[in-house]
């Protein structure tokens, strides 16, 4: 348990806004709303309206599986050091609170893309928060497995964006989907490196966690590190973007791959933080010179 604090105000320490902020994941809802507007400005030239339509109600979307997310797990965010002080496991927002808040903004957010959009970006959002709560999260105490399912939900909505712009599934949305599907790999095992003890506090089954020594984490990050620089570079052969975009991919996919090596030879949180920061820079440089290079 957390010692009581005394003396200090709701106000002083935390606000209701800041939770609420913090309940649905507002850095991830951005990211996720990026990743879609990706999507979108390739698949066709921007309608104003149709884009803040198709933004608004992804980030309605993704911040109700945010929000969900944390109901669902927060017992054990409540027995983890860095996710302890949410504002659930705290005992700041209420778990009904929380349940209603997800469940509004999630129906809102697909109802949204479906009236606003269409019926097959709505499908999209409707998919993609549904592996999140109901497949991913409960996976992630069952098996070290579950970072590939969760690498399927983190990975459409660039392809909701797609289907936004076009109304339909074409092979670029494969390019787009495997992209951000094999760029969390090395992403979240660093993250998982770097927690692997508070993960396993929380009941979690990481591979970092079932893999003490390092090896199979070491050579997952290699193994995914190749395949991104490879993935990556499928946009310019399809005429997505151009060579600028190219020679773009293929600096920040060897980035991540030297980074990847050298976590597998010194196997620290410092190295394995070196990943982490990789993986930060690489996506949204890389999205910003896929469209600058495609307009």
């Amino acid at each position: 348990m957390q010692p009581p604090v005394e003396n200090v105000s709701y106000a002083e320490s935390h606000s209701f806004a800041g939770d609420l902020v913090e309940l649905i994941k507002f850095r991830i809802a951005v990211m996720v709303t990026l990743s879609t507007l990706v999507g979108y400005v390739l698949g066709a030239s921007p309608v104003f309206f149709d884009l803040i339509h198709l933004l608004l109600a992804t980030f309605l979307t993704a911040a109700g599986a945010g929000a969900l997310n944390q109901y669902v797990e927060r017992e054990a965010d409540g027995r983890m050091h860095r996710t302890a002080d949410r504002p659930l496991p705290a005992g700041r927002l209420s778990a009904e609170l929380a349940l209603r808040i997800g469940l509004l903004l999630t129906v809102v957010g697909i109802v949204y893309l479906g009236v606003a959009i269409n019926g097959l970006t709505a499908l999209f959002g409707a998919l993609t928060t549904s592996i999140y709560i109901l497949i991913y999260t409960p996976l992630k105490k069952r098996s070290p497995h579950n970072t590939a399912v969760g690498a399927i939900s983190g990975a459409l909505p660039p392809v909701g964006g797609w289907t936004a712009a076009t109304g339909s599934v074409g092979g670029e949305t494969m390019a787009l989907f495997a992209i951000l599907f094999v760029w969390q790999f090395p992403h979240f095992f660093a993250i998982a490196w770097m927690y692997r003890e508070d993960y396993a506090r929380g009941g979690y089954r990481m591979l970092p966690i079932e893999d003490p020594d390092g090896d199979r984490t070491a050579h997952q990050m290699i193994l995914y590190s190749l395949v991104l620089l490879s993935c990556s570079l499928m946009p310019a052969l399809m005429g997505l973007s151009g060579p600028i975009y190219f020679v773009v991919a293929v600096l920040l996919g060897l980035v991540v791959l030297i980074k990847s090596l050298a976590f597998a030879k010194y196997r620290t949180d410092a190295h394995a933080r070196g990943v982490l920061r990789a993986t930060l820079v690489y996506l949204p440089v890389l999205w910003a010179v896929m469209v600058w290079d495609k307009m």
